[in-house]
């Protein structure tokens, strides 16, 4: 009974000396200047591209951001045949996760200056100076308060060491790929994008958010970190919320993701919920898949979000996800004892994610394989008078159209390199000689990969 008394009373000592910040940082606004549109739209493409060019980075530390850069670096490389182009100039949307929305988020805003100097200013640094991510008897009172590490040293460190005070309005300005940033908005249980979906529907200014808290909020490991916290302002503004978010929201027949994405804006807009909490995005989805599911299912046409004129010039489109995710590892399967204390909430948190993935990629594939089908049965239903209207050139065929769907992953690379590479932490900071090796496996991933070789050669 003493025993039990004290160790209440230590946690109440360690909870009272605990002290979180995680204010809010986003402000009250209008954003009807965003597009009214699910928050993948495809708009900054040219009506006179034929190829479409889609990349998702997965989450894992820096092991996962230098698996991404790999890629990024290996397309670089790459020249489009009768062109005077890369396949990098070609990519139009980049969805990132966790360790991968880092590298998603530098390329985004710096586009081909990023592959100059990411690998020096963040893939070997330590992003993890000046925080604690180990529990310990000296940070289980913050961690027990609700996180080892509040929500301001991590965007703090990102925004000195990369970002510089960018905001989300010179992000998307930049144009061309749109990235989008994914974190888990733990209540709903749902993916949360920033972007204008979500932000016109809390009244909130977007372009005035900066991308270091962003990214921030989409690597923020429970335990390690505090969720990220953002503000709704329900009725300070006239945006109504857009069609499909109410139709998606009432219909008991739609699809569950797109449902409980609806029902999650709607709470935002209502004012239902006055703070979204934000952790990992790689909790509900860690490919960062979600978004364009979404965006597809919640089209009211077959080509959506695409214009009738890019579904009528489109050709090829190549969808790859980047999967730098944690493969087994632990020592505690070779004693009955195990695992206890932070290897055992790391394994649930391990087991829930990589569960999910195969699934959630399996799915994708599928939708996309559904979508390639929509646009042709479209196209082939259109007259000759919307076929002018919409661009089709003379000869057109409207059964010209494949797509390329692929996963890039250690897996996929020799036996005996897969396993060096999956034993490489998920962390923050990296050996040198740990961050070329995997910036090298994503290079060969994506040379050897048969959806990139296929695409490449259909160009």
């Amino acid at each position: 009974m003493r025993f039990s008394l004290l160790i209440v009373g230590l946690c109440a000592l360690l909870l009272g000396c605990a002290s979180i910040q995680n204010e809010p940082v986003n402000q009250p606004g209008s954003s009807a200047d965003l597009a009214d549109k699910v928050h993948l739209n495809l708009d900054e493409r040219s009506a006179e591209d034929d190829d479409l060019i889609g990349l998702s980075f997965s989450g894992g530390g820096t092991r996962a951001a230098a698996f991404s850069f790999g890629v990024l670096t290996e397309m670089e490389h790459t020249p489009v045949r009768g062109a005077s182009v890369s396949m990098l100039d070609r990519i139009d949307f980049i969805s990132g996760v966790s360790g991968g929305s880092v590298t998603a988020a530098y390329y985004g805003l710096r586009k081909r200056a990023a592959l100059e100097d990411f690998r020096e200013r963040f893939l070997l640094r330590n992003a993890e100076e000046g925080l604690q991510t180990d529990l310990t008897l000296g940070t289980i009172g913050r961690a027990l308060a609700g996180g080892i590490n509040d929500s301001t040293g991590f965007p703090r460190w990102l925004d000195a060491n990369l970002f510089h005070g960018a905001t989300f309005g010179e992000f998307r300005e930049v144009g061309r790929p749109r990235v989008w940033i994914n974190a888990s908005d733990i209540y709903n249980h749902t993916p949360f994008v920033f972007g204008a979906t979500a932000f016109k529907a809390m009244c909130s200014e977007l372009s005035t958010y900066p991308l270091a808290n962003a990214v921030a909020a989409s690597a923020a490991v429970p335990v390690a970190f505090a969720p990220v916290v953002i503000k709704t302002f329900p009725r300070q503004c006239n945006d109504p919320l857009p069609a499909w978010i109410v139709k998606a929201r009432d219909d008991r027949n739609a699809p569950p993701m797109l449902s409980s994405f609806a029902k999650a804006i709607s709470r935002y807009h209502d004012g239902e919920i006055p703070y979204i909490k934000l952790l990992d995005g790689g909790l509900v989805d860690n490919y960062g898949l979600s978004g364009f599911t979404i965006a597809l299912l919640s089209a009211d046409t077959p080509y959506g979000p695409l214009s009738p004129q890019q579904a009528v010039k489109l050709r090829r489109a190549l969808f790859l996800v980047v999967d730098a995710k944690t493969g087994v590892s632990g020592t505690w399967i070779n004693s009955v004892e195990g695992p206890s204390g932070i290897e055992l909430f790391k394994a649930a948190a391990d087991t829930a994610i990589d569960a999910s993935v195969s699934t959630s990629f399996t799915a994708f594939d599928r939708t996309m394989g559904d979508w390639q089908n929509s646009l042709i049965k479209w196209r082939c239903g259109l007259s000759a008078a919307e076929r002018a209207r919409y661009g089709a050139r003379p000869g057109w065929n409207c059964h010209d159209l494949k797509f390329f769907v692929g996963r890039l992953g250690f897996d996929q690379l020799d036996p005996a390199r897969a396993a060096v590479l999956e034993a490489v932490p998920t962390r923050f900071r990296l050996p040198a000689e740990q961050v070329d090796d995997v910036i090298a496996a994503g290079r060969d991933a994506l040379r050897i990969s048969p959806a990139f070789q296929s695409f490449a050669r259909s160009m």
